[in-house]
């Protein structure tokens, strides 16, 4: 790969330097990247096609379940496309309002995936814990409610990075060390005192993390000690197996989010590859196991993909 061109580029451009000390390997970092990327699309577009298809499956679940997979569709596609295009063509200029673009799709989108774990966990603990009025307590018309708050949520608290980054002067060099435009990872190449603005960005991601996180795991809490209450012990294994993996995939993204988020704080020793490697991981990774956790593991999903392949192949 060509070295990167240090001499200062046009003022409407950055240069995405990718994954410092591992350039050299980028070519091969795309790879299983791209792989997870297709992987994730076609996951969630199967899940919107089929909900959409299967009038049965119009359910709560089901319906949070098609909000996730949109975010999903987003997020991923608002990182994955350029990122290869960085490791594979080594087309590291960004136009200054295409990162800003890009930032803004990242920052809010992954705030609404959040939102949407914290959706249907309460979703799963209504179902679980109050199963004879699941379909009463969240009815459409509520569960759009949620879904638009969400929604909101992640735009209002997020709409501000683009902006004030806008009007900040880049006088230092317009390398981002990243694969993608990172508010963080641009705010640090302007040329005046960011305290404020960072702390804004730091305060608002730790603050909706940590309250999301916080809820969810009370809602497992409750659903786990529901669960082993259950007369029927083979209906207890199984709604713990369920919540097992679901709570695996939540991990992955708070730690992995929750870890990019305290380094950016306190972990300033922290190897700058291994930063930026794991803050794709939390952008990539969930979006790629969301459909193999809450679609191939949902009998009703699998079945409907079954049957409708078998029509085809007859």
């Amino acid at each position: 790969m060509p070295p990167l061109n240090t001499s200062r580029p046009s003022p409407v451009t950055f240069l995405l330097m990718g994954i410092p000390g591992l350039e050299h390997l980028h070519v091969w970092i795309g790879i299983p990247f791209c792989s997870m990327y297709v992987v994730a699309v076609v996951g969630n577009v199967t899940i919107l096609a089929v909900v959409r298809a299967e009038r049965s499956l119009h359910e709560p679940m089901f319906l949070f379940l098609c909000m996730l997979s949109i975010t999903d569709l987003v997020l991923s596609t608002s990182m994955l496309p350029r990122m290869l295009c960085l490791f594979w063509l080594g087309a590291h200029d960004i136009a200054f309002d295409a990162c800003l673009t890009q930032m803004f799709f990242i920052h809010s989108f992954t705030t609404m995936e959040s939102g949407f774990f914290l959706a249907m966990a309460i979703d799963r603990y209504v179902a679980i814990c109050d199963p004879l009025r699941h379909t009463t307590i969240l009815s459409h018309a509520r569960i759009t409610i949620m879904g638009i708050i969400v929604v909101i949520r992640g735009v209002a608290f997020f709409s501000p990075h683009p902006i004030l980054l806008k009007q900040l002067p880049y006088c230092r060099t317009r390398i981002i060390a990243h694969t993608y435009c990172e508010f963080m990872a641009v705010v640090k190449l302007a040329c005046v005192d960011t305290g404020a603005t960072t702390h804004y960005s730091l305060s608002v991601a730790s603050l909706i993390g940590a309250c999301d996180a916080i809820l969810t795991a009370v809602s497992y809490a409750f659903i786990l000690r529901s669960v082993f209450r259950l007369p029927s012990r083979e209906a207890g294994f199984k709604a713990l197996g369920t919540c097992g993996s679901h709570v695996c995939v939540i991990l992955v993204f708070y730690s992995t989010a929750g870890f990019s988020i305290f380094t950016h704080r306190f972990g300033k020793s922290v190897p700058a590859h291994i930063h930026i490697f794991i803050a794709n991981m939390y952008l990539l990774v969930p979006p790629f196991l969301n459909p193999i956790v809450y679609g191939v593991r949902t009998k009703k999903i699998r079945e409907h993909v079954l049957r409708t392949l078998m029509i085809k192949v007859a």
